[in-house]
């Protein structure tokens, strides 16, 4: 079995700096932190630099290229929102170490008509056996076995989920948007006992529920209904003390995709993208997707978006970096897999989260809120998920785009490891 020691490196365990001078990887597993070097350990020198676990993208829609170019930035793993790789359809992906490991929810509960139909030029279907948007006869097949959930009813919502389980959805996901923020007004939106109906059936059977929620009030039904955590943050208007004591008390996380917002407002990321750790590792289609944006919501503010944030995790709230990355279009412009994490984590830190709160955002907490409990630190017996990476970004948070190696499940992405 092979075993490699990372030496002299500062480690960032998921949690907090610890005092140990070696990591040592055994197999997939890492099988120490110490000062013990096994002999016959291959030796990674790793002075100077900082030894993290794998990040987690808490928000994705996601493909084998954009699982590839994630791992590139040491994204180990991505958690897919809608899309494709559910527990039954990625055995492809599960054992490949040259790509991000991923979860996923299949597709969100929406009404027919609902969000995301207005994004994908179609409109939704109520038998679910087909997609929401216009597919050819080519394309028939891959959607044989994927549920698409469309309810109007408490009922409806109920007898979905045993489908989206039995097909592999790790997660439920509730879609609760009216198209305010998209630009397109007056989307029939699930309703508050329809929700509440879902929550309680996914919890019936052990199931984590997230909720798709762009608005205040969108937000409010969510926690109204159960919803376990917030995959967006609301832009329609700044937060008040009411709204983040709702939160707070009903003990949801957040995955504000701080980067998503930004994009809406029609704020690219061009300058990111000229930073040449990230440009070097990106083509021209992804450099293009990060230099557009979605442009669907101008009035926004970023500054209220920010704040939101800020109040959020003084209140104790759980953040969670997350993206909403998809596809290399301009039209879905301003992320890029991999690459846009280590911009949430800027963005989480210019809300005035503290360097190590950051990466606990894409490391720790997500683990533990998703129950990932095989990654998301440094621990023994735990995959060997890690990233090495020059400078300390405990205190100086860009320093995560300084990756030097990244390892997924022991095995090292670079040649020269």
């Amino acid at each position: 079995m092979n075993t490699t020691a990372i030496v002299g490196a500062r480690i960032f365990d998921g949690e907090e700096v610890i005092p140990a001078a070696s990591v040592v990887i055994e197999g997939t597993r890492i099988r120490s932190i110490g000062d013990d070097i096994p002999d016959g350990a291959h030796v990674v020198d790793g002075r100077g630099g900082t030894v993290i676990p794998g990040l987690i993208d808490s928000h994705v829609h996601t493909s084998l290229e954009g699982l590839e170019l994630a791992l590139a930035f040491g994204v180990t793993t991505e958690l897919e929102m809608q899309g494709m790789f559910t527990r039954d359809r990625r055995s492809q992906v599960t054992d490949d170490d040259r790509v991000a490991d991923v979860r996923s929810a299949g597709f969100g509960i929406t009404p027919p008509g609902g969000h995301p139909s207005e994004l994908m030029g179609g409109e939704g279907h109520d038998d679910g056996d087909e997609a929401p948007w216009d597919a050819d006869d080519a394309d028939a097949d891959q959607w044989a076995d994927i549920v698409m959930p469309f309810a109007m009813t408490p009922e409806e919502a109920v007898a979905f989920i045993p489908r989206l389980q039995a097909t592999g959805s790790d997660y439920i996901k509730f879609m609760i948007d009216d198209g305010t923020v998209e630009g397109a007004p007056g989307l029939p939106l699930l309703d508050d006992a329809t929700i509440a109906a879902g929550v309680e059936e996914a919890h019936r059977r052990g199931l984590l529920t997230v909720a798709h929620t762009l608005t205040v009030d969108a937000t409010a039904s969510a926690i109204t209904g159960g919803i376990d955590g917030l995959v967006h943050l609301f832009m329609d208007r700044p937060h008040t003390s009411q709204i983040i004591d709702t939160i707070a008390a009903s003990g949801a996380f957040v995955v504000p995709c701080v980067v998503l917002n930004a994009s809406m407002m029609g704020i690219s990321a061009a300058e990111f993208a000229e930073d040449p750790r990230v440009r070097s590792k990106l083509d021209d289609a992804w450099i293009s997707t990060l230099q557009s944006s979605y442009n669907r919501y101008p009035q926004g503010d970023l500054d209220d978006v920010l704040a939101s944030v800020r109040a959020l995790h003084a209140a104790g709230v759980d953040i969670l970096v997350g993206t909403d990355v998809s596809f290399p279009l301009p039209t879905l412009g301003g992320m890029a897999h991999g690459a846009s994490v280590h911009h949430e984590l800027q963005l989480l830190v210019r809300a005035g989260l503290t360097p190590a709160e950051a990466l606990r955002a894409a490391t720790a907490l997500p683990a533990r809120r998703f129950g990932l409990d095989d990654r998301g630190r440094i621990r023994e017996s735990l995959r060997a998920d890690l990233v090495l990476v020059d400078g300390d970004p405990t205190t100086r948070i860009a320093d995560t785009l300084n990756i030097r190696q990244v390892w997924r499940r022991g095995s090292a992405l670079f040649a020269d490891e």
